[in-house]
């Protein structure tokens, strides 16, 4: 899941679906933020944040430096991460009704409004990392922790903190390997308001989950599909590059074929696990 987190176009809740623990997941955080306390959950929690955090604590840096240097080929990637998503969405919305449908179009608007916000292709039009829009940021973390297919990294590129908020927390670990500690404090200045926004994401999203999916789940699996294929919207590798050459396009479009399988097998090994595990 932390690896997930930090790869625009793959889901965390989609990992936990494919390690078979994602209802578990669920009823752990909405247990837990409504104070009813009990050891499995906690440890499952435990085991998830500390195994996810370290994961992105040692990636962070990497990935931060690909999307900035090598921007075109991995925005073609997570275009095709993004779309494996649909399958699974789809196979859990089946049978397909209207409020599915209108739930669709609903995502896809607000996941295009969010990429209207953009002014230019690096995702600088909004990119101003004050406290309000990094907490923002955290609890779009903290959906993708909870909602598979939908991607939080991706949403942290749209509202222009993806780099910022990977960049602090690099640069946390290379201050506690140079035991610099004003590197660190600055960091915290970024990351703290990040917390805070997963730690009140977290709380608010886990429950009404659950209760969406229990009320509506036609239309929550609608706005999720429509949020999925929305973010393509804001991916488009090719923004400086009207007309790419020929030898480019082919490459960005393997690519994305490349990431499609990928988050696509993901899925399908995803829905057998569960499955399996609502069997027993």
């Amino acid at each position: 899941m932390g690896l997930a987190n930090v790869i625009p176009g793959i889901s965390g809740g989609t990992m936990l679906l494919a390690v078979g623990i994602y209802p578990r997941f669920i009823e752990a955080v909405a247990d837990t933020t409504r104070l009813r306390l009990r050891l499995q959950p906690l440890l499952l929690l435990a085991l998830v944040a500390a195994s996810g955090g370290l994961a992105i604590l040692l990636l962070a840096g990497v990935l931060r430096d690909l999307v900035a240097h090598h921007r075109w080929i991995m925005y073609s990637a997570f275009i095709g991460l993004t779309l494996g998503g649909v399958p699974l969405v789809w196979r859990l919305a089946q049978p397909a009704r209207r409020a599915f449908w209108s739930g669709t179009a609903g995502g896809f608007a607000a996941m295009a409004g969010l990429v209207l916000l953009q002014s230019g292709p690096s995702g600088e039009g909004i990119a101003a990392s004050g406290p309000l829009l990094l907490a923002t940021a955290g609890a779009a973390g903290a959906a993708a922790m909870i909602l598979p297919g939908l991607s939080g990294a991706y949403l942290l590129l749209v509202l222009g903190q993806y780099e910022p908020i990977l960049g602090a927390i690099d640069q946390v670990l290379e201050g506690l390997n140079g035991l610099d500690a004003r590197a660190v404090m600055e960091a915290a200045g970024v990351l703290l308001p990040v917390l805070g926004g997963i730690a009140v994401g977290a709380t608010l999203i886990s429950n009404a989950v659950r209760f969406a999916l229990r009320r509506f789940r036609q239309a929550t699996l609608g706005v999720l599909m429509g949020l999925l294929l929305g973010a393509v919207v804001g991916l488009w590798p090719f923004e400086n590059l009207a007309f790419p050459a020929p030898l480019q396009a082919a490459t960005a479009l393997a690519l994305a074929v490349a990431g499609f399988v990928l988050t696509w097998t993901i899925s399908r090994f995803g829905t057998t696990r569960a499955g399996q595990s609502g069997q027993h």
